[in-house]
């Protein structure tokens, strides 16, 4: 990428952040931004088709960097779901500060709903016949939902005694797993 776009993508992401680090995303306008990343509003029209386009692209982002630290690429993450949860609430302790900022306000179940999303598609990648089986599909929504939510509602706890909290209710869940 060139130096130039790559210097414009950062100035337009921090100045989004530091925006909606104060605000909800509806009322942050693209004049706004522009001004703060000191740049044309072509230039991030160039880039971006609106402020929502933006945020999204920075949440995909967020959420594959977090997947990216999780253990999905062997058999045994799913052999051992205790495992993979503690992975993930680490993963969401590591992302705190970026998701207590792009997921806030009315956008806030948004993060659970995209992380379910592609983790299924990482999961189902690793095990096709997951996709089919109800009951497995349910499964994962309970825990990826669930454990996001355990530790979003939760933050306050000692990251040591949610994870280990989270992840041993997910080992009551392990018989269904086989």
């Amino acid at each position: 990428m060139d130096l130039r776009i790559e210097k414009t993508e950062k100035a337009i992401k921090n100045a989004f952040m530091e925006l909606r680090s104060k605000k909800p995303l509806e009322k942050i306008s693209v004049r706004e931004l522009c001004a703060l990343a000191c740049i044309n509003k072509s230039t991030f029209y160039s880039h971006y088709e609106d402020i929502y386009r933006l945020s999204d692209a920075l949440e995909t982002e967020t959420i594959l960097s977090m997947l990216r630290g999780i253990s999905l690429t062997h058999e045994d993450s799913m052999k051992n779901p205790d495992i993979f949860t503690r992975e993930l609430c680490l993963a969401f302790m590591s992302h705190s500060a970026i998701i207590n900022t792009l997921f806030s306000g009315k956008e806030r179940s948004r993060m659970a709903d995209k992380l379910e999303r592609e983790l299924k598609k990482a999961i189902f990648r690793l095990y096709p016949a997951y996709e089919a089986d109800p009951e497995k599909n349910i499964l994962l929504s309970y825990c990826i939902q669930g454990g996001y939510h355990a530790y979003l509602n939760n933050q306050t706890l000692s990251p040591e005694l949610l994870t280990e909290t989270i992840s041993n209710m997910v080992k009551l869940l392990q018989p269904m797993w086989r």
